[in-house]
C-alpha cells in the first residue's frame, strides 16, 4: 500500500489533496478534527527544520574546496551574486505587490515582535547570535543555527576526508527523514486547506493564487533580466540565445522532475554539446545543485515578507538588505532538498522577531503551493547552473583575447543534442 502511495509523484497527490481539502472545507466545514492532520504536519516540520538547516549549511561549507582550477572562482562568484541579486528582486517586489496570507487567528494576535529601527536589530544580532547550539535547535532560533552552522563547517574544512564525510552522512540522513515528513504533506494539506477555509473562507485561499503569481513573476523576471543582464556584462554578447537554450534543456526538465540532483546529468550533456572545458563543468555543475540557489532566495523572501504583512509590521531598508545576505547564505545548500528553501522561512522571519508558530503556518502554505512554486523555483535553479557554468567560461575567455560566439555555440548545440 505505501509503495503504491509513493509511486504516485508527489505533485500528483498534492493537486490531489488540494481538491479533496477545498471540498471538505465547503461541504463539511464542521468537521475541525480534519485540522489535525495539518497541526502534526506543522509540528513535525517544526521538530526537524532548525535540524536540517544546522546539518545542510555546516555540511556545504564544510565541503568548500579551495584551490580549483579553470572558471571555477568566476563561477562561485555568478552563483552567490545571482543568490543574492534574486533576493534582492523578491524584497522589491514584496514591497511593490505586498500580500496577506491567511494565518491562524489564535496565533497572528501575540506571534510577533517588530524591530523598531536598525540599532535595536544589531543589538539583539549580536548578543542573541552566540547563545548555545544545542538550545538554538530545539528552540528553533535560526539566527544562532546559522551562526553555528556557518562557523562550524569552516573550521570542518581541516578536518580529514573521513570526517567530512560523515558530516555529509549526517546530513543527507537528516534530510531523508525531512523528506519523508514531505511525503505526507498531502494529508496536511488537506487538513491546512479545510482549516483556511473555514477560519477565513474563500477570501483567503484565493490570496494562494495571488502569491503564486507574485513567486512565479519575481522568477522570471530574475530569469529573463537580472541573469540575462550578468551574462551580458560579463559577455557583452547578446544573452538571450543562451538564456533560451538553458531554459529549453535544462528548464523544462527540472521543472517535471522538481530535483536539481536528478537534472545534473543532463546539464553535463549540455555542456558537453556546448563544447565547454569538462574538468571546470564536471566540478561546477554538481555544486550548481546546492550553491546556486536564486530561486529558492525568491521564495524564502517573499514568503517571509508575505508574513509580515499579515501582522501588519512594516520593514526598512537596511533590515531589508539584512534579510538578502541572510538569504543568500541560508539558500546555499537546499537546492538538493526537496522543499528544502521552505524550511529555511523560520529562520528569515525570525529577524522580524516572528514566532515559530506563524512561520511554520507560512510553511504550510508554502508546501500548498508548492505544486507550482517548487517546480518554477527548481526550472530556475538548474537551468542557471548551466547558463553560468558557459558564461563564466566564456567570460574568461574574453578576457584572454579569445571570444567565443554564443549564438553559434547554441546552434552547434542544438545539432549535437
Amino acid at each position: 500500500m505505501l509503495q503504491k502511495y509513493i509511486r504516485i509523484p508527489l505533485i500528483a497527490r498534492i493537486i490531489i489533496a488540494i481538491v479533496i481539502g477545498v471540498f471538505v472545507g465547503v461541504v463539511a466545514p464542521s468537521w475541525t478534527w480534519i485540522d489535525v492532520l495539518g497541526q502534526l504536519f506543522i509540528g513535525a516540520l517544526k521538530a526537524i527544520a532548525p535540524l536540517l538547516v544546522f546539518m545542510v549549511i555546516m555540511s556545504s561549507i564544510s565541503g568548500y574546496q579551495k584551490g580549483a582550477h579553470n572558471h571555477f572562482k568566476t563561477v562561485i562568484i555568478l552563483y552567490l551574486g545571482a543568490t543574492f541579486l534574486s533576493a534582492v528582486a523578491a524584497v522589491i517586489a514584496s514591497y511593490l505587490f505586498p500580500i496577506k496570507l491567511a494565518l491562524s487567528k489564535a496565533t497572528t494576535a501575540n506571534g510577533a515582535d517588530a524591530p523598531k529601527d536598525l540599532g535595536s536589530i544589531m543589538n539583539d544580532l549580536i548578543t542573541n547570535i552566540v547563545s548555545n547550539p544545542v538550545s538554538a535547535v530545539m528552540k528553533g532560533d535560526y539566527l544562532t543555527i546559522l551562526f553555528w552552522s556557518v562557523l562550524i563547517g569552516i573550521a570542518l574544512q581541516m578536518a580529514s576526508q573521513t570526517t567530512k564525510s560523515v558530516i555529509q552522512d549526517l546530513s543527507s540522513i537528516i534530510g531523508k527523514v525531512a523528506s519523508w515528513i514531505i511525503q505526507c504533506a498531502p494529508f496536511g494539506i488537506i487538513g491546512l486547506i479545510h482549516q483556511a477555509l473555514v477560519e477565513t473562507g474563500t477570501d483567503g485561499v484565493m490570496r494562494y493564487g495571488q502569491l503564486v503569481l507574485l513567486l512565479v513573476g519575481t522568477m522570471i523576471f530574475v530569469y529573463l533580466i537580472v541573469y540575462t543582464l550578468l551574462v551580458w556584462v560579463l559577455t557583452r554578447q547578446n544573452p538571450f540565445p543562451l538564456a533560451w537554450w538553458t531554459l529549453k534543456v535544462s528548464g523544462i526538465p527540472a521543472f517535471f522532475t522538481r530535483s536539481s540532483a536528478v537534472n545534473i546529468p543532463i546539464n553535463l550533456n549540455a555542456c558537453k554539446n556546448l563544447g565547454l572545458n569538462e574538468k571546470s563543468y564536471s566540478v561546477s555543475i554538481p555544486l550548481g545543485g546546492s550553491a546556486n540557489s536564486g530561486g529558492a532566495a525568491i521564495t524564502i523572501s517573499i514568503m517571509t515578507l508575505a508574513a509580515t504583512h499579515t501582522l501588519g509590521m512594516e520593514f526598512s531598508i537596511p533590515l531589508a538588505l539584512i534579510l538578502c545576505f541572510l538569504t543568500a547564505i541560508a539558500s546555499t545548500g537546499v537546492s538538493g532538498i526537496a522543499g528544502g528553501s521552505l524550511l529555511l522561512i523560520p529562520m528569515a522571519c525570525s529577524l522580524f522577531g516572528i514566532g515559530n508558530d506563524i512561520a511554520m503556518q507560512v510553511v504550510g502554505i508554502g508546501f500548498v503551493i508548492g505544486v507550482i512554486q517548487d517546480s518554477v523555483e527548481t526550472a530556475v535553479n538548474s537551468a542557471s547552473d548551466l547558463l553560468f557554468t558557459a558564461t563564466a567560461e566564456y567570460s574568461d575567455l574574453r578576457k584572454a583575447g579569445k571570444p567565443v560566439n554564443i549564438k553559434a555555440a547554441v546552434a552547434r548545440a542544438n545539432q549535437a543534442n
